[in-house]
């Protein structure tokens, strides 16, 4: 995606990297190997993302990354999450001298880290994240190359951002197609009424509707019921609206 010297980040190299991956998983790791070409003393990388109110790492390269996440998260501190909540880099220069983040910078020596850079990522969003890098020296992103560890950054917000939408996209036309699948059961049942009633449309759906209440049964379950008793099997879907083959 950008040149080990350092370059520019190429948007056709990103677009040949998205194509090239099947999963929003995928194009993330391949981002942080990318990454840590361009923070050489890192030893490890890992993108963290917040779902559903939990924080959890998508994916990690190198040794550290996991690790160092999964306290913060447990902590419900730390510079990855400072960075994701505030939507600001969050960057330390050495652990030793570090107050914040109750327990969690001890750990981090411990573990063998001393310093850390966190990007934000897609953030104030509902899937708000960051990008963490560590290394096991101080200072150890005073070589980083920042301007392009922040184009990193802001190409995973995009892609969880298109990632978002195409989820939304998926679940509204999940809900029309139920809503349609719905109205022609209903429609279907309705059509039954007013064969046995005699009485218009308006007649047959209150006759319907007040069963419905009176059973405290869900009027598209009862409606299917109704055709399935009348006609010895269930009514099928609209045309259009059946599911794909197997």
């Amino acid at each position: 995606m950008t040149p080990a010297d350092g370059g520019p980040v190429d948007p056709s190299s990103v677009v040949d990297l998205l194509l090239d991956t099947e999963t929003l998983d995928d194009f993330l790791n391949a981002l942080a190997e990318q990454a840590m070409q361009h923070a050489p003393r890192a030893d490890g990388c890992g993108i963290t993302v917040q779902r559903a109110g939990r924080f959890l790492t998508v994916t990690s390269a190198g040794t550290s990354a996991s690790q160092l996440d999964e306290k913060q998260y447990g902590l419900n501190d730390g510079p990855c999450l400072q960075a994701l909540r505030t939507a600001k880099e969050v960057h330390v220069s050495d652990l030793m001298e570090e107050q914040r983040w109750s327990s969690y910078p001890a750990h981090a020596i411990a573990a063998g880290t001393r310093s850390s850079l966190s990007f934000p990522i897609a953030a104030r969003s509902d899937t708000a994240g960051a990008l963490n890098l560590y290394s096991p020296v101080p200072r150890g992103f005073d070589d980083a190359d920042l301007h392009t560890l922040r184009a990193l950054a802001a190409q995973a917000t995009g892609a969880i951002e298109l990632a978002q939408r195409m989820a939304l996209s998926r679940q509204f036309t999940h809900d029309v197609q139920q809503a349609l699948r719905s109205r022609g059961i209903i429609d279907q049942a309705v059509g039954i009424i007013m064969a046995q009633q005699r009485c218009p449309s308006e007649r047959a759906f209150a006759i319907l509707r007040a069963a419905s209440q009176n059973r405290n049964v869900k009027l598209r379950e009862l409606c299917r019921n109704l055709i399935t008793n009348l006609t010895g099997q269930p009514p099928h879907d609209p045309p259009g609206l059946q599911p794909p083959a197997p």
